[in-house]
């Protein structure tokens, strides 16, 4: 293109200016997020973490796990700070930079006001091209051609019009386009350098970089776990559908992370050949003859041998076995969430009938199992109480030994302040304190749970093979609440195995209410009624004795009873609408969802009052909230967890998951709740059972740091046969072969009713 021209920075302002931006593009974030930060401890948490021998020792054990981090840190801030000496020195040589014709103006040169006479402009052009001539000692040849054009832009007519028109007394330049490059760059005797440099950063380099980052990702799960240890969970998990509790922690222990051709981490030691024999001869049961691959090789074997001992608590040589148990015990509990995404994923294939055998539901929980037990070090059969510091097994008979024993933590602290200082009377002042410290902290979980059939005209109906939501709501909070509150019953879901079930059923009021109020709603808002299930069923009782029209056809032919049922119900849902019109207890929100009691959008008619806007409002709000923290990612910050013989910092999680105890079917995937810091939310769906009848399922919440610490909830599920389809839509009438083949190959249910468990 005429008139245009493309150069090289010569003079290095555009080269600078370049730099500048692309120093302030990574200083500024690089000092947000590297820049050092010591944290500054809060006086009251720091008065409530436990200040036992275990923990401080444990605090050590994390400080000394980084002992470069100190000078990481200065090298960090010696970066940082270089940058931006290196940033102010360019911004104050780019301000330095001399532009003659970024803003020319004439008057200003010559020292004149706007206005001047052509008398008054001579005289100053005169005056200052005898002081700026070259040719004189003061002269700035510079200085004198900038001096020259102001005069000629004000005495000459052509130049005075291009200084008016342009902002230049020489007319329009050439149109310019300047690459922020040095000009040495493009040099000829600089370009063997620079296309070397460029083969070594692009060709080589580069290359290098994404196919190291590549090679080191594809060998590890979204769990940053080792693909090859996720095949050799599918595989043993596949192969022993029911596995017990020590056979998971063998298969744990067998994990590739701990073997050193998978694991450069892993260090082998000459000492290992005398100090593991003589830990494998302490060791009972530890199942080191067995001849299965790879649970018979030496990596295996010693892994096992360190959590084992890791369980009991035993002391290890400091400078080599206890390092290594250190090591394996921090890895543990990323690899028990793998063995139960596994075991999870078995169970879902098993439902597609693409593997024969189905794992039960103890696998899965067995594999749960392992994690507070491998954060607490202690074995699954121990008492719960060995949680708190101080308290060893010699101490356990002043909590036997008593009118009522004490087995749980609950218990204990239910305990008003005399008693308890009474049954902790081998401590001291101070440890006390401690023990008091550590279990006010523990959490005590309110949970509640909602079920309903959203996107169904009756969300509190469940018909038979219906999706069915269960809403869980979970609310935390400590121990120390309950310190002295003998009103609260210990719930049956939280009972010691050794109890042998002497407390279940107990719940008090104070714990329902509690349950109510995990899902309250801003004071603003209207609280929806929540009426039990028994009472939406005595409408559809007393309906039953009226004379109703004949039922329509049913789709395919049931059992005799499972007629009666479908009739019965068929005419309940034709005049319950009514009723609740009359009644006015029609509140639905657009989302589907419904309170318990059974009530319907459809009694309100079509006038919407603002109470039900504002339900609607606010459901979505939630959504959008959820859908936001789904987007941002699992969050991982819940509360600490005391657990001094864990090597590392521990935040509380929780499994959450419906099964079916009476088939010992798994019905939902375990949901990880790792966000659990006062309230949470989460919804489980499964499918209905394919025949009507009374079903009951069990909601259960299980601690991955706790030990017995799980709570289950009873649902009862009363599965309504298939509404019936209407006479005028032939086009879902079903053909005699669907119907012959529902009766012939589903006769029989994945589960177990109430009845049939009623007439074994």
């Amino acid at each position: 293109m005429g008139g245009q021209k493309f150069e090289y920075d010569e003079s290095g302002a555009t080269y600078f200016y370049f730099v500048l931006s692309f120093l302030a593009l990574i200083l500024v974030p690089a000092t947000f997020y590297y820049w050092p930060r010591k944290r500054k401890e809060d006086p009251a948490k720091q008065a409530e973490l436990c200040q036992c021998p275990s923990c401080k020792q444990k605090q050590i054990i994390i400080e000394q796990s980084q002992p470069y981090k100190n000078v990481k840190n200065f090298f960090i801030m010696l970066a940082i700070i270089s940058g931006w000496v290196l940033f102010a020195f360019l911004a104050i040589k780019v301000s330095q930079f001399d532009y003659e014709m970024s803003n020319f103006d004439p008057y200003e040169i010559l020292g004149l006001p706007p206005g001047a006479t052509q008398a008054e402009i001579k005289k100053s052009y005169r005056k200052q091209s005898l002081i700026l001539h070259p040719d004189k000692e003061t002269g700035d040849e510079k200085a004198f051609m900038k001096l020259t054009k102001a005069y000629q832009a004000l005495t000459d007519d052509e130049a005075r019009r291009n200084w008016e028109k342009y902002g230049n007394p020489d007319g329009p330049g050439a149109m310019s386009f300047g690459i922020a490059l040095p000009s040495w760059i493009v040099e000829k005797e600089n370009s063997v350098w620079v296309l070397g440099l460029y083969a070594l950063v692009f060709m080589v380099a580069l290359p290098t970089a994404v196919g190291t980052w590549w090679y080191r990702s594809i060998r590890f799960s979204g769990e940053q776990v080792l693909l090859d240890t996720t095949q050799m969970y599918f595989y043993f998990c596949h192969k022993t559908p029911s596995m017990p509790l020590k056979r998971a922690l063998m298969i744990l222990a067998a994990s590739c992370e701990f073997d050193r051709r998978h694991n450069s981490e892993i260090i082998e030691r000459i000492t290992d050949n005398e100090e593991v024999p003589m830990l494998l001869r302490e060791l009972p049961n530890l199942g080191e003859k067995n001849k299965e691959q790879p649970l018979c090789r030496p990596y295996s074997i010693k892994a096992r041998a360190l959590l084992h001992a890791h369980l009991l608590r035993m002391r290890l040589p400091q400078d080599t076995l206890e390092v290594d148990r250190r090591y394996i015990v921090s890895r543990c509990p990323d690899l028990i969430v793998e063995m139960v995404n596994c075991v999870n994923q078995l169970i879902a294939l098993a439902y597609a009938r693409r593997i024969p055998r189905l794992p039960t539901i103890g696998t899965i929980e067995n594999c749960m199992k392992l994690s507070p037990m491998i954060v607490q070090g202690l074995w699954d059969k121990k008492s719960p109480l060995l949680q708190l510091p101080y308290i060893t097994d010699d101490h356990l008979k002043y909590f036997v030994n008593r009118k009522k024993p004490i087995k749980s933590l609950l218990q204990l602290a239910q305990l008003s302040g005399e008693e308890r200082r009474q049954v902790l009377r081998f401590l001291n002042d101070k440890q006390f304190e401690d023990v008091m410290k550590v279990l006010g902290n523990m959490p005590y979980i309110h949970f509640q749970v909602n079920t309903e059939v959203i996107d169904d005209e009756n969300s509190t109906v469940v018909t038979a093979g219906a999706i069915v939501t269960v809403t869980v709501f979970l609310r935390r909070t400590n121990m120390k609440e309950l310190f002295g509150d003998t009103s609260i019953k210990e719930k049956d879901t939280m009972k010691d195995d050794e109890e042998g079930g002497g407390e279940n059923g107990e719940k008090g009021e104070n714990d329902k209410n509690d349950k109510k109020d995990a899902q309250k709603r801003p004071v603003w808002m209207k609280q929806k009624k929540h009426a039990p299930a028994k009472k939406s069923k005595k409408p559809a009782t007393k309906q039953q004795a009226k004379p109703a029209p004949a039922p329509a056809p049913a789709p395919a032919p049931t059992p005799a009873p499972a007629q009666a049922a479908t009739a019965t119900e068929h005419k309940s849902k034709e005049k319950e609408p009514k009723k609740k019109d009359e009644e006015g207890q029609g509140e639905e929100s657009d989302e589907g969802s419904s309170d318990e009691s059974g009530s319907s959008s459809e009694g309100s008619g079509d006038k919407s009052s603002p109470d039900a806007e504002d339900d609607d409002q606010w459901d979505k709000f939630q959504k959008r909230l959820q859908k936001r923290e789904r987007l941002e990612g699992r969050s991982k910050s819940s509360h600490p967890v005391h657990c001094p013989y864990f090597p590392a910092e521990k935040q509380e999680y929780w499994w959450c998951y419906i099964c079916d105890r009476k088939s010992n079917t798994l019905l939902t995937a375990p949901a990880h709740v790792t966000a659990l810091v006062s309230a949470h939310e989460l919804q489980l769906r499964f499918t209905a059972p394919r025949w009507p009848g009374l079903y009951t399922f069990v909601c259960c919440l299980r601690s991955d740091s706790y030990i017995k610490m799980e709570q289950e909830q009873d649902m009862k599920l009363d599965v309504k046969g298939a509404a019936a389809v209407p006479a005028e839509h032939p086009q879902w009438d079903l053909s005699d072969s669907d119907s012959e083949n529902n009766d012939e190959g589903g006769n029989e249910s994945e589960f177990t009713t109430d009845d049939e468990v009623e007439e074994e």
